[in-house]
C-alpha cells in the first residue's frame, strides 16, 4: 500500500475553506483598526484582536468555530460603522 503524501495534520477540505475564512476577517479587522484615529485606541483595538484570535487557536468544534466567525464578523460590521460615524 502506497502511503500518503499528505502531512499527518493535514486539513481538510472544508477546515481550509474555514481557515480562509477567519484568516480573512482577521486580516479585515487589523485594516479596519488602521483608520482609527486615536493612537492609543488603535493599540488597544489591535491588542484586542491579536489576543482573541490567539486564545482560539486551537478550537476545533465546528459549531464553536462557526459562533466565533459570526461573532468576528458583528464586530468587524460594528467597528466599520463606528468609523463611518467617526468620519462624517
Amino acid at each position: 500500500m502506497a502511503a500518503s503524501k499528505l502531512p499527518y495534520a493535514a486539513l481538510s477540505f472544508k477546515q481550509f475553506l474555514q481557515r480562509q475564512k477567519v484568516l480573512g476577517i482577521y486580516r479585515n479587522i487589523l485594516r479596519s483598526i488602521r483608520q482609527v484615529p486615536d493612537e492609543a485606541d488603535r493599540k488597544y483595538l489591535r491588542d484586542w484582536a491579536r489576543e482573541e484570535f490567539k486564545r482560539n487557536k486551537m478550537a476545533t468544534d465546528q459549531d464553536a468555530i462557526r459562533m466565533m466567525v459570526t461573532q468576528a464578523n458583528n464586530h468587524l460590521v460594528e467597528l466599520q460603522k463606528s468609523l463611518a460615524l467617526a468620519k462624517s
